[in-house]
């Protein structure tokens, strides 16, 4: 009498063939459509972090050229000249003179944009004279 132990010899039904396949299918469909979710998820976080780190840097520049103006209007409290486009690190700056508004409007070199708005008052005692800010406005 011999004893049959090898179970891939024993008789399948017909609906079983193939099963174990099309869950593994979807099995790997559904870890993939997993990866590329997390994918898109970290690839909107790099975005957002570029964009945090542009407008950053916009506002750096933009307060170097504010700092400039308050350095020119401490030796010439009468100084109204506009400064257009100087050249900072990665961008430029614009200051322009307003009264008692100096306006300082920062580009990178990536398109970020930043300004900064600060109303000062000016004393007429100097040189170096002292120059206070009254009120401060960031992308106003």
């Amino acid at each position: 009498m011999a004893i049959l132990n090898n179970p891939s010899s024993a008789v399948r039904h017909p609906c079983e063939t193939g099963s174990v396949l099309l869950v593994v299918v979807l099995l790997v469909a559904l870890l993939a459509a997993v990866v590329m979710g997390h994918l898109q998820i970290n690839t909107e976080e790099i975005q957002l972090v570029q964009n945090q780190a542009g407008g950053v840097e916009a506002q750096a520049i933009a307060e170097a050229g504010l700092n400039d103006a308050l350095a020119r209007l401490r030796q010439d409290p009468g100084w109204n000249t506009r400064l257009a486009d100087k050249p900072f690190a990665s961008g430029s700056y614009t200051v322009v003179v307003e009264g008692s508004a100096v306006t300082s409007t920062a580009v990178t070199a990536r398109g970020f944009v930043a300004k900064i708005q600060a109303d000062v008052t000016r004393s007429s005692g100097g040189p170096p004279g002292a120059v206070q800010i009254d009120r401060w406005r960031i992308n106003p």
